[in-house]
Parts: structure tokens; C-alpha cells; sequence
């Protein structure tokens, strides 16, 4: 089960990544829809990995907001990370889109935060 989630979490470093050099180009030349799906993408897969960490199998959760509440059942210091500014975690990802650059900035942020929360409680190094 080990290296399954560890592909959720490279993933999701992966698609952070992408949304931060996306989220830092010239803003005439930034696509906010890469910036914002990625994001998505990288919160999405970093609880998804959390959960099959803990042996819960993340298919069965189809948005971020579900997902995100399980990881709270495992681990109550997932309530540091604060999810209020993201719009669209009760949707599924396919219906998710911003396109405004503080929305987008909003989901990286949050996405980074999530990152930085796996990193401090030793989750992901």
C-alpha cells in the first residue's frame, strides 16, 4: 500500500508545482485555469494518499470537502488546515473551474498549506 499513496502524493507535489510556476509567470501570459486544476489536483491527491496511508480506500469519495473530512476522523490536526476559501470543494472534479486570479491564488495557497501541514506532522518529506 506503501508505494500506492506515495504515487498519490508525487502527484500531487507534481501538480503543485505546476500550478506555482503557472501562478508566477507574467499575468498576461498565466493560464488560471492551469493554476486553479492544478491546485485542485494537488489537494485532491494529497488527501487521497493520506487516506490509503490509514488503509481507506479514496475512490469512494468524490469530493474534496468528503475527502477532507475522513482525513479529519484519522487525524484531528487536519482542522490547522483551513479549507473555508476554497469555492469548490463540495463539487466533483470535473465540475470545478475558476477562472478570477484571487480565486486561483486562493487554491494554491491552500494547496501549499496542505503541503506544508503533510510535511510538518511528517506525512510526506
Amino acid at each position: 500500500m506503501k508505494a500506492k499513496d506515495n504515487k498519490f502524493f508525487d502527484h500531487a507535489i507534481e501538480k503543485l508545482n505546476e500550478a506555482n510556476q503557472e501562478l508566477y509567470r507574467p499575468e498576461e501570459d498565466m493560464v488560471s485555469f492551469l493554476v486553479c486544476k492544478n491546485s485542485q489536483y494537488a489537494i485532491e491527491n494529497y488527501l487521497k494518499g493520506y487516506l490509503l496511508q490509514q488503509g481507506v480506500e479514496p475512490g469512494n469519495y468524490k469530493t474534496i470537502d468528503v475527502l477532507f473530512e475522513e482525513c479529519k476522523k484519522f487525524n484531528k490536526n487536519f482542522e490547522k488546515v483551513n479549507l473555508s476559501e476554497f469555492d469548490c470543494k463540495a463539487q466533483s472534479m470535473d465540475e470545478r473551474n475558476c477562472n478570477e486570479i484571487p480565486k486561483v491564488s486562493n487554491c494554491f495557497k491552500i494547496a501549499e498549506s496542505l503541503d506544508n501541514f503533510l510535511r510538518t506532522e511528517k506525512i510526506i518529506v
